[in-house]
């Protein structure tokens, strides 16, 4: 559940991952209306990619992001990791995902050299960990000076007209499509929860500048319910 703490949140979102990982792309496109093709763009765009730089998509689970890296900019070196199995052997087994490093790795404890990467980015993995601010040092020791973090993940919504519609996708729409998806209700109550209970867009922005990096930006989408946000080392 989205109040659990410590390894038992750890562990609680490791298990999920683990039973919705064959439906898990699918169940995205559904619920994001396919948005999240155009959202990954913006990450790229923001990520500055250098000529053959290398990129640690973190969090990576099936791949999405590293592949549309290797996508978009074929001279790159793109690292998908993750800490769930599972997700990441779906990810090895879709079209281009064995032209891919993966990597097992803890967000909060990288396994990686400092100033290794020129850039990390992360799609809906900052709602997830146990300590943000840990999991944003760990990212900034990882990349070189100059280097990019990027972040895509939900954000509390703005309360307006639109909140009752939103209110009902989060609380029923997404839930009763998870059910019939991927027969993991359960999952798919956990991840709105997360979205109504994790930082505001403005907070989050605040920790990434906390934490050392300048030029701190975002982008809300999605009627307010996602944000990409970036920042320099």
């Amino acid at each position: 559940m989205a109040n659990l703490t410590g390894k038992e949140r750890a562990s609680y979102v490791q298990n999920m991952f683990t039973r919705i990982a064959p439906r898990y792309d699918l169940m995205n496109r559904l619920m994001t209306f396919g948005q999240d093709m155009r959202w990954r763009r913006i990450v790229i765009e923001k990520a500055a990619i250098p000529m053959g730089g290398r990129v640690l998509d973190l969090g990576a689970g099936t791949g999405d992001i590293a592949l549309a890296i290797r996508s978009a900019r074929p001279d790159s070196k793109p690292v998908a990791a993750d800490f769930t199995y599972e997700m990441m052997h779906v990810g090895r087994d879709r079209t281009g995902g064995r032209s891919l490093a993966w990597n097992c790795a803890d967000a909060l404890n990288l396994p990686y050299a400092s100033g290794q990467f020129d850039a990390v980015v992360s799609g809906f993995l900052m709602r997830n960990v146990t300590d943000i601010d840990r999991a944003l040092a760990e990212q900034l020791r990882v990349i070189v000076a100059g280097g990019r973090v990027v972040v895509l993940d939900t954000t509390r919504p703005p309360k307006n007209f639109l909140s009752p519609f939103i209110k009902m996708h989060l609380n029923y729409v997404i839930p009763t499509l998870g059910k019939l998806i991927t027969g993991e209700a359960e999952a798919y109550t956990y991840l709105p929860d997360t979205t109504k209970e994790f930082l505001s867009a403005e907070t989050l922005a605040s920790r990434m500048r906390a934490a050392g990096l300048r030029d701190v930006g975002f982008k809300r989408m999605m009627f307010g319910t996602v944000a990409v946000h970036w920042g320099e080392k």
